[in-house]
C-alpha cells in the first residue's frame, strides 16, 4: 500500500466518525520554544492545554514534522528520520480511552478491502502504564489481547507530559512483530527493532505540578476536561505495509536513494558505510524539499541554518560516495515526484525550490574550496608550533563563519595527522545555541522568560483587549508587573519591567513590523514603552521604563502610542507590500518574500534570487514601486477564510499562524494582496517615497533589498543629491558627465597599478637573476640564500623565481628570509631535480627551525624565529643540506 493511500485511509476513517479534517500546519511554527513543528500535537497544543478554546470537539490530521536533535543517527538506524508525517486523531473533551483504543484497533486490523490496514491481530503487542489497569482491561475486552501481549512499563516509556506543569497522563503504544529475522522474541521490552512501534495513544487526564524529568513530580488531580492525543507514524506504517526493512526504503524515499546510487555508481546493500550515506541522502533530500516548499531558505541561524545543514550533509554524503557534480537538482526532482501525490504544492513551487537548493549547493562547493584553504593554514599553524591538536575554537570558526561541516574538519585534519578538540567545539556550539534560545524566548516574552507566569496571568484575566487597529490611546488597568525574578507589586523610577494591561493600543511585533513606541501615564507615574510582544496567543506584554513616580499593579493609566512613530510604521509596512509587489512585477512570481522587517523610515525584504540585481533592474523595481505611490492606489482590508483568500491569490507567510478568519490587505486590488495583521496607510501616496538604499546577499540564493520610506526616504535622496554635488565640484564636471569622468579616473588608477605591478615583477626577476648568478655549489647542489625587505608573500615569490633559474638538470635549493617586528620567516624552495634527489623543502624548513614550519616537497615556510638569528640560520643552510 502506497504511503499516500495510507494517509488517505487514515483521514477518511476518522472523518467518517465525525472528526474535522485539519490540514497540516506549515513546518515553521510561531511557538517561541521551537523552530519547526516536531510532533503531530504541536498545532493542537493551545487547545489541549486550555490556552485557547478548541474550534471542534474532535479532529484528525496528518502533520508534517521535522526533528533534527538526533540527526547524526539518520541512516544508521531504522527509526530515525529528520522529516516524518504523524497521523493523529484528537478528542478535545469528547471521547476518551475506550473509543481511542477501539478506533486504533479497528483501523489497524480491518481488512484492506474494508478500508483498513489489514495488520495481523496476532502480531500486535501493546504497552500500558503500569498503573493503568483500565486500559489493560479495555485491550483485553476490545481487542481480545492476552495478558502476555499487554506489557506494563514505567513513566519513562508510558507516561506523557510536556515537561512543565500542566496536562499529563498515561499512554498506550501499539507495536507490530516483524518476525524473528529482525531480532529476539519477547515483545517491545526486549527488542524494539523486531517489535516496531506504530501508534501511540495519549490519555490526558491529570494535571501535574513542578518537578524535573519524566517522573517524580506531583499529580495535582484530574483535569476538568479529558483529552485524547494520538500519533501514528505514517512512515512506520508504510514500512510495515510495504514489507521493507526501514523507512528509507518506502515508496516516498527509496526512489531518491536509488537515484543517488545510480549517480554515484554504487549498489545499495554492497557496502555498510555507503548504505548509510545513501540513506542520509534519501532522508535529507526529502526533508529539504518539504522545508523549501514551506518557504524556509538556507541561512546562518535558526530555521535557515537547519535547512543549510541538511542540504550540505546531503551534498557531502554524495561527495563521500564519489559524486562530484551538482546533485541537488537531480535528486530533488525525484523527491518531488514522490511527495506530490500528498503535497501538490511541492510540484507547484518546484522552480523556486530547486533554484534555492541549487544556489546553496553552488555556495557550498565554493565553501569547500575556501574552507579547505583556511583549514590547511590552521593545521600548518598548529604544526609549526609543535602541536598535534586543532583547537575547538578554530573548528568552530570554520563551522560558524565558513559553513564548514565539523565532520569534514575532523576527516581532513586526520588526513594531515592532526586531531580536533571536539569537546571544545561542542562546548562552543552548545553555548551558541543556548544564547540563541534564550534571546528568542526573552524577545518573544517581552523580557520575561517564565511562560508559566505569563500563562497564569492569561488564565486569571483572559485575553488582552487589543485595539491597535482602531485607536492610538486607551484607558487601561495594570494587571501585572513582571521582572527577571518574578512578579512585582510596584516598579520605581528607572526600573525596566514587563507590564501587562487589560487593554492596549500598542502593536505587538509580528509579521515583520516592529512594535509601537509610546508612553503610559497616570496621576503618579510616567513610563516609556520600549517593546511590545505577544508571547502567548491572546496575551500582549509591554516592556516599559518608569521615568517618573511609581507604576503599581491595579493602576489606571493612559496608554498612548506615539502618533509619529505609528505613522512611520504604517508607511514602512505598506511600503514593504508595495516593494514586494513591484519586485514580483519586474522579476516574476518566484521572487517571493521570504522574510521582512520594517520600522518607521526603514524596511528590508529578503527574497530568493541567484545573483546580484543589476543597477538597471534595481531602478525598474524602484520605479514600479513609486508608480504605485503616484497613482495613489487605494489600500483596503477584508476578512475572509483562508481557502477563499488563497483563491483570491493572497500571499501568505509560512511563519505566521492563521485562524478561521484571515485579514487580507490589498493595495490596488489584485496588484498587491497579502495576508497581514499589520498597520497600514489608507492610500499608497501616504507612503511618500520608496528609495532603495541597498541590495545585497544574505546567503546562498537569497538577496536583500533595503529602502528608506517617508520623510527618511526624502532625506536619503537629499543626502545623495548633496554627495553628487560635492563630487561634481571636486572633479569639476557637470553632474551628467560624472559616470564617464569617474570611469576614466578609475581606468587611470588601474593602469597605474598595472605599471607598478610590472615594475615590481621586473625588479623581482632582476634580483632573482642576480641571486641565481651568485649560487654556491654545495656537494653538487646549487644553493642560494638571501633576505628580502618585503613580506612573506614577497619572499615566496622571490624564492620561486630563483628556483626556476638554475639549469633544470642541476639540483637547486633556495632559502629566502624576511623579518618583521623582530620576528623572521623562512621560505624554502627546491627545483624538480633536487626533489628527485630526495631533497624536501618541508623537511628542510623543519630542520632549520627546530621542528617548526612545513609545506610541500618543493615549497615550504616557517616562522617564530628571532630576527637577530636570521643571518646565522641562512649561513647554516649548506650544513643542513649535508645532514638531510
Amino acid at each position: 500500500m502506497r504511503t499516500a493511500e495510507i494517509r488517505r485511509r487514515f483521514l477518511d476513517f476518522f472523518a467518517e466518525r465525525g472528526d474535522t479534517v485539519v490540514p497540516s500546519a506549515p513546518l515553521p511554527t510561531p511557538d517561541p520554544t521551537l523552530l519547526f513543528v516536531n510532533a503531530g500535537m504541536v498545532p493542537f497544543k493551545p487547545y489541549l492545554t486550555g490556552e485557547a478554546p478548541a474550534p471542534w470537539p474532535r479532529a484528525t490530521s496528518v502533520q508534517k514534522c521535522v526533528r533534527t536533535l538526533d540527526i547524526e543517527e539518520v541512516g544508521r538506524t531504522t527509526r530515525h528520520g529528520s522529516f516524518f508525517q504523524m497521523n493523529g486523531n484528537f478528542s478535545l473533551g469528547d471521547y476518551f480511552k475506550e473509543e481511542a483504543i477501539s478506533f486504533a484497533w479497528e483501523l489497524s486490523t480491518s481488512p484492506v478491502a474494508e478500508g483498513g490496514y489489514g495488520l495481523d491481530p496476532d502480531r500486535i503487542w501493546v504497552t500500558v502504564h503500569h498503573t493503568d489497569n483500565e486500559s489493560r482491561g479495555m485491550w483485553r475486552q476490545i481487542a481480545g489481547l492476552p495478558d502476555e501481549r499487554i506489557v506494563a512499563r514505567g513513566d519513562e516509556d508510558n507516561f506523557w507530559s510536556m515537561g512543565v506543569p500542566g496536562p499529563c497522563g498515561p499512554c498506550s503504544e501499539l507495536y507490530y512483530d516483524r518476525g524473528p529475522t529482525l531480532g529476539r522474541a519477547g515483545g517491545p521490552a526486549v527488542d524494539e527493532d523486531r517489535y516496531m512501534e506504530f501508534w501511540n495513544l495519549v490519555f490526558m487526564q491529570y494535571e501535574r505540578g513542578e518537578g524535573p524529568g519524566k517522573s517524580g513530580y506531583p499529580i495535582l488531580g484530574e483535569l476538568p476536561r479529558r483529552n485524547i492525543d494520538t500519533g501514528m507514524g505514517l512512515e512506520r506504517m508504510a514500512t510495515l505495509l510495504q514489507g521493507v526493512d526501514n523507512l528509507y526504503e518506502i515508496d516516498e524515499t527509496r526512489p531518491v536513494l536509488d537515484r543517488a546510487a545510480a549517480l554515484a555508481g554504487v549498489r545499495y546493500g554492497a557496502d555498510t558505510e555507503a548504505d548509510v550515506r545513501l540513506r542520509v541522502v534519501a532522508d535529507h533530500i526529502r526533508t529539504a524539499l518539504m522545508l523549501l516548499a514551506d518557504d524556509v531558505s538556507p541561512g546562518n541561524e535558526g530555521r535557515g541554518y537547519v535547512l543549510r545543514r541538511i542540504l550540505r550533509r546531503a551534498v557531502r554524503s554524495m561527495r563521500q560516495l564519489g559524486y562530484r557534480d551538482p546533485a541537488l537538482p537531480e535528486l530533488l526532482a525525484v523527491a518531488r515526484d514522490c511527495m506530490a501525490p500528498s503535497y501538490p504544492e511541492v510540484a507547484d513551487t518546484y522552480d523556486r525550490i530547486v533554484d534555492r537548493a541549487a544556489g546553496e549547493e553552488d555556495a557550498f562547493r565554493a565553501t569547500l574550496r575556501q574552507g579547505t584553504t583556511v583549514l590547511d593554514t590552521a593545521v600548518a599553524e598548529v604544526k609549526s608550533g609543535g602541536g598535534r591538536r586543532l583547537p575547538g575554537a578554530k573548528a568552530f570558526l570554520l563551522h560558524d563563519t565558513y559553513g564548514f561541516p565539523i565532520d569534514l574538519t575532523l576527516e581532513m585534519a586526520a588526513e594531515q595527522g592532526v586531531e580536533v578538540d571536539r569537546e571544545g567545539f561542542t562546548a562552543l556550539m552548545r553555548a551558541q545555541r543556548k544564547r540563541a534560545r534564550a534571546d528568542a524566548r526573552a524577545r518573544k516574552s517581552g523580557g520575561t522568560t517564565d511562560t508559566a507566569v505569563l500563562r497564569g496571568v492569561l488564565d486569571e484575566h483572559g485575553p488582552t483587549d487589543w485595539r491597535a487597529w482602531d485607536t492610538l490611546t486607551t484607558r487601561s488597568r495594570v494587571l501585572a508587573l513582571l521582572t527577571d525574578s518574578g512578579p512585582a507589586p510596584v516598579a520605581g523610577e528607572g526600573e525596566i519591567v514587563t507590564a501587562i494591561l487589560d487593554r492596549t493600543p500598542f502593536y505587538a511585533e509580528s509579521g515583520g513590523q516592529d512594535s509601537d513606541a509610546g508612553h503610559l501615564s497616570g496621576p503618579s507615574v510616567a513610563a516609556e514603552v520600549l517593546d511590545v510582544q505577544r508571547p502567548l496567543p491572546g496575551l500582549v506584554v509591554h516592556q516599559v521604563r518608569v521615568t517618573a513616580g511609581e507604576l503599581a499593579v491595579g493602576d489606571e493609566v493612559t496608554a498612548a502610542v506615539d502618533p509619529e512613530w505609528r505613522l512611520g510604521a504604517r508607511q514602512a509596512h505598506s511600503g514593504t507590500h508595495v516593494l514586494h509587489a513591484a519586485l514580483r512585477q519586474i522579476l516574476g512570481p518566484t521572487a517571493l518574500q521570504s522574510g521582512s522587517y520594517n520600522r518607521p523610515g526603514y524596511l528590508r525584504l529578503d527574497f530568493p534570487w541567484r545573483g546580484a540585481l543589476s543597477s538597471s533592474v534595481r531602478s525598474e523595481i524602484e520605479e514600479a514601486a513609486n508608480q504605485a505611490l503616484r497613482r495613489d492606489l487605494p489600500v483596503g482590508v477584508r476578512w475572509t477564510t483562508l481557502p477563499e483568500a488563497k483563491e483570491l491569490g493572497a500571499l501568505a507567510l509560512f511563519d505566521e499562524t492563521y485562524g478561521e478568519k484571515v485579514r487580507v490587505v490589498e493595495i490596488g486590488g489584485a496588484w498587491s494582496r497579502e495576508l497581514c495583521g499589520g498597520t497600514h496607510v489608507e492610500h499608497a501616496s501616504q507612503i511618500g517615497v520608496v528609495a532603495l538604499t541597498s541590495e545585497s546577499s544574505v546567503g546562498a540564493g537569497m538577496r536583500r533589498l533595503e529602502a528608506a520610506v517617508g520623510v527618511e526616504g526624502f532625506g536619503y535622496l537629499a543626502r545623495e543629491r548633496d554627495i553628487v554635488a560635492r563630487i561634481a565640484e571636486q572633479i569639476q564636471a557637470p553632474r551628467a558627465e560624472l559616470p564617464d569622468r569617474i570611469a576614466g579616473l578609475l581606468e587611470r588608477l588601474k593602469s597605474a597599478d598595472r605599471e607598478n605591478q610590472r615594475l615590481r615583477q621586473a625588479a623581482t626577476r632582476a634580483r632573482a637573476a642576480e641571486l641565481a648568478h651568485g649560487a654556491r655549489d654545495s656537494d653538487g647542489v646549487l644553493v642560494v640564500t638571501a633576505t628580502t625587505d618585503g613580506d612573506t608573500d614577497d619572499a615566496r615569490t622571490l624564492a620561486a623565481a630563483v628556483r626556476d633559474l638554475p639549469p633544470a638538470q642541476r639540483p637547486g635549493v633556495v632559502v629566502i628570509g624576511t623579518a618583521l617586528d623582530g620576528k623572521a620567516t623562512l621560505v624554502a624552495a627546491v627545483n624538480s631535480a633536487a626533489d628527485a634527489s630526495g631533497l624536501h623543502a618541508g623537511r628542510m624548513v623543519k630542520r632549520l627551525l627546530n621542528g617548526k614550519g612545513g609545506g610541500s616537497a618543493q615549497l615550504a615556510q616557517g616562522g617564530g624565529l628571532s630576527a637577530d638569528r636570521l643571518g646565522h640560520v641562512l649561513e647554516s643552510v649548506p650544513t643542513t643540506l649535508a645532514e638531510l
